[in-house]
């Protein structure tokens, strides 16, 4: 029974992380396409961040219009993502098909702009697609927190101390490197063309994740999407009411 048990997980742990280093394997896509057209960061806001203070100095302000409404995309981004897994009660399908849809649908409509702002809306949306593996928090177009999680974890097994798991915070940022070097190849062969594998890498991953067990798939999000929160409690009245 055991053995059966620890068989489960590690199926479960390890179609974990391939969806993992899937999504952040478009992330990485996506970002380097992103980049490459109109020089911005599609899913890296720190970086974003910063250039918006060195804008707002230089007194550019079509430039700090730009990257606010890039920085807020991506808000908006992860807001919506919150909203359609609510209302699809979990669907992964639903969430990484509607981002293949939205990046392929304003990619053919044409603008630079328009194509950022997209691009960076549905990578703030693929952050929901999941959360947590194995009880380890994992981010998807992000890795900064990995590779840090990762050096801790490494520098803690060096001292001798237990630290479990650590290890599998490498994994997004192989697939975002994996994802990134597609992209930047791609662009070199197709050019702005190459924006297009990205919104096929969403829709591909949305059927693949048809194969994963939905109750595996709740299991990768920190809170159950069909639950609702439940309402405040509120105080009890006085037993006596002054006259």
């Amino acid at each position: 029974m055991r053995q059966k048990v620890r068989r489960r997980y590690r199926l479960r742990l390890a179609v974990g992380l391939v969806f993992a280093a899937s999504l952040s394997f478009t992330a990485g896509l996506t970002d380097v396409v992103g980049f490459l057209i109109a020089g911005d960061f599609v899913s890296f806001m720190s970086g974003n961040t910063t250039r918006l203070a060195i804008a707002v100095t230089d007194g550019e302000g079509d430039r700090v219009a730009h990257l606010a409404a890039v920085v807020a995309a991506f808000v908006l981004g992860n807001a919506a993502g919150v909203l359609i897994m609510r209302w699809t009660r979990g669907s992964h399908p639903a969430l990484l098909l509607g981002i293949a849809l939205l990046i392929g649908g304003t990619a053919a409509a044409g603008g630079q702009t328009l194509t950022v702002l997209s691009l960076v809306f549905a990578m703030g949306a693929l952050n929901i697609a999941l959360e947590e593996v194995a009880g380890h928090s994992v981010g998807v177009t992000y890795v900064t927190g990995a590779l840090s999680r990762f050096g801790r974890g490494l520098g803690r097994t060096l001292l001798g101390q237990s630290s479990k798991g650590w290890w599998i915070q490498i994994v997004p940022w192989v697939g975002m490197a994996a994802g990134a070097l597609t992209g930047a190849f791609l662009w070199k062969g197709v050019g702005a063309d190459a924006v297009y594998a990205s919104a096929t890498s969403a829709a591909f991953l949305g059927l693949a994740s048809l194969a994963i067990p939905r109750r595996w798939r709740l299991g990768y999000l920190i809170r159950r999407p069909y639950r609702k929160t439940p309402a405040a409690v509120r105080p009890a009245p006085d037993a006596a009411t002054p006259a």
